[in-house]
């Protein structure tokens, strides 16, 4: 007696199940634990505000528009990165200081971390849109367009932190992080721009394949 086929389970059929568990999960178990006495109510407001918006808007596009594994995963790791500042503020991460201590710098560093994400993950995200809608020809031309989205995006941020400081006034310096420095806005505007290019050199590859086997995994 011949039994009927079960339905084949494809990857992409399997993949928000998957990606829940790998990458939303912890994203969720790291912002519920955050808000349990943070540092500062304010900070942690407004660093783990931006994670608050992205995960509705990814759970709700999976399905019309999923992204690349390796996005998602870049995603959640700068969420936590957010949530990990909201939670401490940023510059009394205790990841940071033991990074100061190794390196022998003058500051926790781990703002500069924060900022190095900002510019590789919307770079990345820019990426992915460009190649899947095929807005831009030449691989040079793609870099260059990713780059400067990246910098728009950091350069908008230094603007909203702006706004907080004269809102807030005292109340802005947990957010701001700035920890004296008076160039800390160019600096952070550098980080950004060394983690696009970083992002660009060591990532692109990698994100080329996953683009082409999720199109080639989505039906016609």
């Amino acid at each position: 007696m011949q039994h009927a086929a079960s339905p084949a389970i494809t990857p992409l059929s399997l993949q928000p199940r998957t990606l829940a568990i790998a990458f939303g999960l912890p994203v969720a178990l790291a912002l519920f634990l955050s808000a349990f006495g943070p540092a500062d109510l304010t900070t942690w407001f407004l660093e783990v505000a931006p994670v608050v918006i992205a995960a509705p808007l990814l759970a709700f596009s999976w399905k019309r528009y999923p992204l690349t594994t390796l996005l998602y995963a870049l995603i959640a790791l700068h969420c936590l990165v957010l949530i990990l500042g909201g939670a401490y503020t940023y510059a009394q991460v205790p990841l940071g200081f033991w990074l100061q201590d190794l390196l022998g710098l003058e500051r926790n560093p781990y703002d500069r971390i924060g900022h190095l994400m900002q510019g590789l993950v919307p770079t990345m995200i820019a990426r992915e849109i460009l190649v899947r809608g095929r807005h831009v020809q030449g691989r040079g031309m793609l870099a260059f367009v990713c780059v400067c989205i990246a910098l728009a995006i950091s350069a908008a941020y230094e603007l909203v932190e702006w706004g907080a400081a004269l809102i807030l006034g005292q109340g802005a310096d947990e957010f701001l992080g700035t920890q004296g420095d008076p160039w800390d806005t160019q600096s952070d505007m550098f980080c950004a721009l060394l983690g696009s290019i970083a992002a660009l050199g060591l990532l692109s590859r990698t994100h080329d394949r996953q683009i082409a086997a999720l199109e080639a995994a989505r039906p016609a």
